[in-house]
């Protein structure tokens, strides 16, 4: 698959069509691709990135806000925090093949930039950004729900469970009750690029293994780790 051009008159991206091809060639062309070319008339994504970081934004804080209108601003705000973090993001620009339609420079080729997180995530709020300077807000807003629909569901399985996703203070709320001591996270293994690291975690109780958990963040880690010891604990 290769990027948007003026050859094609109305380029798509899911199930969206675009009428000015020139916002979605902008939108995934990256500054090493026009850095190296020195082409003035090429421009680079970050300006798009920068609006579709508001458009996403405002999106989100509006889903959520009909969703779950029981939820406190603070809830709300770290709901939506999860959301625009560049992990989902990454994911959903995956699912939407963005890499393969990148523009990139011969440096970012050879370091793997069609699947870096970072990337990723600023191609797709790229993207949004050019499908609400194309179609408009409405546009932006069912691209974006439809685009994301596998991290909105998390969230509506997470808000159905007693306590949401907190794990960590759950369990140690029963160590302290059942055992009168804090329960204790130790990092047993780093792999992966520095770009995507994975954690390894352990959360042990006076020196005894409850849960084991892997994330690409620590505390992604320590979390699937806390719920693995509250399953055990439970049982």
């Amino acid at each position: 698959m290769t990027p948007a051009s003026s050859a094609d008159p109305s380029p798509s991206i899911s199930n969206y069509r675009f009428t000015n091809p020139s916002f979605l060639i902008e939108a995934l062309t990256h500054k090493s691709y026009v850095n190296e070319r020195r082409d003035p008339a090429r421009k680079h994504n970050e300006r798009l990135e920068f609006l579709g970081d508001a458009v996403l934004s405002l999106i989100m804080s509006d889903y959520l806000a009909r969703r779950y209108p029981e939820l406190s601003e603070g809830a709300l705000s770290k709901l939506k925090a999860k959301l625009v973090s560049e992990a989902p993001l990454a994911n959903a620009a995956r699912r939407l093949d963005l890499g393969a339609r990148l523009e990139l420079g011969r440096g970012e080729e050879l370091s793997n930039g069609r699947d870096k997180a970072s990337l990723l995530a600023d191609a797709f709020e790229a993207v949004i950004a050019a499908i609400y300077l194309d179609g408009g807000l409405e546009a932006s807003r069912n691209f974006t729900i439809e685009a994301l629909t596998d991290e909105l569901g998390q969230i509506d399985v997470l808000q159905e469970k007693p306590g949401g996703d907190d794990y960590k203070t759950r369990f140690q709320e029963w160590c302290q009750k059942r055992h009168e001591v804090l329960p204790r996270y130790v990092i047993v293994r780093e792999t992966g690029p520095d770009h995507q690291k994975v954690f390894d975690v352990e959360v042990l109780v006076s020196d005894k293994v409850f849960g084991i958990g892997r994330g690409h963040s620590k505390k992604e880690a320590e979390q699937e780790a806390a719920q693995r010891a509250l399953e055990r604990a439970e049982r």
